[in-house]
């Protein structure tokens, strides 16, 4: 079992960054995958980046490419999203997840971070 809690989420400019962050307890990111995902009013959920337990491999969706970064500090427990270059369109709820890598499932989620990027 692992509990998350997102934090990081604001108000930004377009233009602007933010980094999220995600601490974990009880089991630690290095026994799970981590990823990111975001849910904008009126749609759903889509995923948004991934990085594998050693976090030597990261995944990211096209629209965030380039853009996001995805990191994980298994020493704090924490997984990270830096966001540059923010765009109106990336203004959803974002939420972090634990992968069990054994049925490769998002089976432990936060309860999400709010970011709004005004234009």
């Amino acid at each position: 079992q692992v509990q998350l809690v997102e934090s990081g989420g604001g108000l930004v400019q377009a233009g602007g960054s933010l980094r999220l962050s995600c601490a974990a307890s009880g089991r630690t990111f290095s026994s799970y995958g981590g990823g990111w995902f975001r849910q904008a009013p009126g749609k759903e959920r889509e995923f948004v980046a991934a990085i594998s337990r050693s976090g030597g491999n990261t995944y990211y969706e096209d629209p965030v490419k380039g853009r996001f970064t995805i990191s994980v500090d298994n020493a704090k427990n924490t997984l990270y999203l830096q966001m540059n270059s923010l765009k109106p369109e990336d203004t959803a709820v974002y939420y972090c997840a634990a992968r069990v890598i054994s049925t490769n499932q998002y089976a432990y989620w936060g309860q999400g971070t709010q970011v709004t990027v005004s234009s």
